[in-house]
């Protein structure tokens, strides 16, 4: 066996073997205190649960808001958007004016529709080369916003999701500024580039028919599209969220009975021991809140899969809503996004300043959000 082969293959074994030592670490210490029959009944009842009670009601969402957003392209409303936004680009994000464009359709869809739009080259000749890979972060800025802002209101928290969308607006402009700043670091000579290239075919926005046959195929393409991001973040919020909630949530009333949401308390543990921290920043009243905004850093689909929860049990109020609208809307999933955008731009190099700049502004958002509701709670 050649050298390089050996080194290769006692990599993957060290893996494999620190993985299994993580892996039974993690459930055999679960299943120690809740019992094994307990924890794999909890993790089954959970999932069922998450997915009757939650995914579901997200599909209905992303099914009425991608078939809203498919009827405002149609008929010019994004681009009367685009229009009056143009404006406050380039004072705020330092970037061209089209770029509100990407702003609408993200917040409208989900992150992945601003690389659509940078590899348009009618779209991307606007822009300096710095300023189209800072495209990354102003995307995921509003990534999923309109299904999050929805499902806030439909809980019944008007105020705390309106104050939450401002929270993201102030965090986008910090991550979009910093992902520039980070960028011309390493390549000051991006800074008078043209961004270049393209594909040969651009995003149309052209319609044909009469009126009523435009909003007819506007609304079941736009509600396709919805069903297809419902069915996206079904593994999110199955697995991400049944974990998260297996180290949120304690034991019931009856002890461990392995009924749905049962769980061992560990991560409102760890919070509580910088409760103060969150407290002042988040005005989060409970230490379980925080398991938001670290399971949107995954997916925000998942995050919102607490939001039931939370409520039965009657932790959060307008404040941590706001909070978690910002926070939820400006990560929304970064971490496993990130990667795959600038690797599509040629940039993958950058991920590690991108994920910097989006953590910074996240945790602006959040921040923003609390003492923005604060200040109008106050008026």
């Amino acid at each position: 066996m050649k050298i390089k082969d050996w080194k290769f293959l006692t990599k993957r074994r060290i893996e494999a073997s620190i993985f299994l030592l993580v892996f039974f670490g993690i459930f055999g210490a679960l299943a120690h205190i809740m019992g094994m029959s307990n924890m794999l009944n909890t993790i089954m009842q959970t999932s069922y649960s998450l997915l009757l009670q939650t995914v579901f009601y997200i599909m209905g969402i992303t099914v009425l808001t991608g078939a809203l957003g498919s009827l405002l392209i149609e008929f010019g409303v994004i681009r009367l958007l685009e229009y009056i936004l143009r404006p406050l680009m380039k004072p705020l994000f330092n970037l061209p004016g089209v770029a509100a464009l990407g702003g609408v359709l993200t917040f409208l869809s989900d992150n992945p529709a601003i690389i659509a739009l940078s590899k348009d080259h009618h779209f991307n000749k606007y822009f300096k080369k710095y300023q189209l890979i800072s495209l990354t972060n102003f995307g995921t800025s509003f990534g999923m916003g309109l299904v999050v802002a929805a499902f806030m209101i439909g809980k019944g928290y008007v105020k705390g999701a309106l104050i939450g969308l401002i929270g993201a607006f102030i965090g986008s402009i910090v991550t979009t500024r910093l992902m520039q700043y980070f960028t011309l670091r390493k390549y000051p000579e991006f800074k008078n580039e043209e961004a270049s290239g393209g594909d040969e075919q651009s995003i149309s926005f052209k319609s044909e028919g009469g009126v009523f046959l435009r909003a007819l195929n506007a609304v079941l393409d736009g509600g396709k599209s919805g069903v297809d991001i419902g069915l996206a973040i079904i593994p999110g919020v199955l697995i991400i969220s049944t974990f998260v909630m297996m180290l949120t949530f304690g034991a019931s009333p009856d002890g461990y009975t392995g009924a749905a949401y049962e769980g061992v308390p560990v991560l409102p543990f760890l919070a509580g021991k910088i409760d103060f921290a969150f407290h002042w920043l988040f005005g989060f009243t409970h230490p379980e809140l925080v398991a938001f905004p670290i399971t949107s850093l995954g997916a925000v689909g998942a995050a919102l899969g607490l939001v039931p929860k939370f409520q039965e049990a009657g932790l959060i109020d307008g404040n941590a809503i706001a909070v978690f609208t910002a926070m939820g809307m400006c990560w929304s999933g970064f971490l496993s996004t990130h990667t795959a955008m600038l690797d599509s731009l040629g940039y993958r190099e950058l991920t590690s300043k991108a994920i910097l700049s989006h953590t910074i502004g996240g945790l602006v958002a959040g921040i923003a959000a609390h003492w923005f509701y604060v200040l109008i709670c106050l008026m």
